[in-house]
């Protein structure tokens, strides 16, 4: 049932239409507000602002719900492939076993770098943080694929979204063998998509890595839970850059530097940095918790609570089955894991935590999953970056596939100077 939204302004009235989504999200239609009225909205943040209609996910925060197209993550979580979400999550449905062969053989066809790119790495200094790495190698990985810069059909989108998902990991893994001074590792053809990453991180010449089952599946959950998050900073930077017209590569670099930022990509980071300054300080966890709670102090709790989600994060109760049933088959004896066990008991049980409804987010648990793994800190947004490219690319087909698609151009309000005059430098 439409409605309408009545706006008065300067003694007039103007009708605006009323959108519906098929979860009962609602919003108000203003594209014709300026035109008519003069007026534009200011919503600093974008947190009251639609920026797209999308079909790709949905997050009711109160519920502590996320779907993938439509499919509970808990489903998905339990039973697909991070590849079988990736095709999910970009196409709109699941793939049938014949398209999911086709895909997976695409990305074995695509794991390897042009060894002209590989000699790209020699270019970065040995302490560049990955991130730069990765994002400059998306962009030059266009370069070599000149025949996947205009996507023409959905065999050519299969086609450069396999090779963006499968090199990612291999520029990742290089990335870290080149800043430790390891020789870079091939892919195996044979190994599945998560064993192929670690396979690259942590094999040697003279030592083959084989990684217990339950971090490959850890891995893979870990992957499929940041596959995408609706318009989050990084996925509406692709859709922005997307909108100029640029190609898939330069979109989804767009979206590594915007998940770069701490802010939103490195809340991970700040878990680990958090448990360490515990651990450094000697102080107690009780202590540090009690700290936080203190009314001037500049000591966060990080990892627990979300800005979406205001009930549960329903990726980190996922995460931290999958962290207890990984820590317990591996027995690693390590103090910041030790103090993060701690951290959640006392937090769970912590009037003032559960009043404020601050429970351990996917981050909290990704990064004592990701130290688990042996994944250094500095890596912890390029795996994020991992995760999330099946989401940006599904994004930037949303906008690619638009007949109504136009430019992204925001508005502003201007607080600058008033006109005046121009004042030679010797009159200054």
């Amino acid at each position: 049932m439409s409605h309408t939204c009545r706006i008065e302004l300067d003694g007039k009235s103007y009708d605006f239409p009323t959108v519906e989504g098929t979860e009962n999200e609602r919003g108000i239609d203003i594209t014709t507000l300026r035109d008519r009225t003069g007026y534009i909205t200011l919503d600093e943040g974008y947190g009251n602002t639609g920026s797209c209609t999308s079909a790709i996910t949905y997050i009711d925060g109160d519920k502590g719900i996320l779907r993938y197209r439509g499919i509970p993550i808990e489903q998905l979580a339990e039973k697909a492939s991070f590849i079988e979400t990736a095709w999910l999550v970009i196409w709109g449905r699941l793939p049938t076993a014949e398209e999911l062969q086709r895909f997976r053989t695409r990305l074995t066809a695509n794991e390897m770098l042009h060894e002209s790119l590989r000699n790209n790495f020699e270019g970065f200094p040995p302490n560049a943080h990955p991130m730069a790495i990765l994002s400059a190698m998306i962009n030059a990985m266009s370069c070599y694929e000149p025949d996947m810069m205009d996507i023409e059909d959905d065999t050519t989108l299969e086609r450069a979204a396999a090779r963006i998902i499968s090199k990612v990991r291999t520029i990742a893994a290089a990335s870290y063998k080149m800043s430790i001074g390891q020789p870079l590792m091939y892919p195996h053809p044979e190994y599945s998509y998560c064993k192929n990453f670690l396979h690259m991180m942590f094999s040697l010449p003279y030592g083959e890595y084989e990684p217990d089952p339950e971090i490959i599946h850890a891995l893979s959950l870990f992957l499929i839970l940041h596959a995408d998050h609706e318009q989050n900073c990084s996925t509406s930077t692709v859709r922005m850059v997307a909108s100029s017209g640029a190609n898939m590569f330069a979109s989804c670099a767009a979206g590594v530097c915007a998940l770069w930022g701490p802010l939103h990509g490195g809340a991970n980071v700040a878990v680990i940095e958090m448990l360490e300054f515990i651990s450094q300080s000697g102080m107690k966890v009780s202590d540090y918790v009690a700290k936080v709670k203190e009314k001037d102090s500049k000591l966060r709790l990080m990892g627990f609570g979300h800005r979406v989600y205001k009930n549960f994060d329903p990726r980190s109760k996922i995460l931290k089955a999958a962290a207890d049933k990984m820590l317990a088959r591996l027995n690693i004896q390590d103090p910041l894991l030790e103090i993060a066990g701690e951290l959640e008991d006392v937090a769970l049980n912590d009037p003032y935590f559960v009043e404020r409804k601050l429970y351990p987010n996917v981050d909290f648990y990704s990064g004592i999953i990701l130290r688990a793994m042996g994944i250094p800190l500095n890596m912890f947004t390029v795996m994020f970056a991992i995760g999330r490219m099946p989401g940006w690319i599904a994004n930037w087909k949303e906008i690619h596939d638009n007949p109504k698609a136009r430019l992204n151009r925001p508005r502003q309000i201007y607080i600058g100077n008033t006109i005046q005059d121009y004042v030679p430098i010797d009159q200054r």
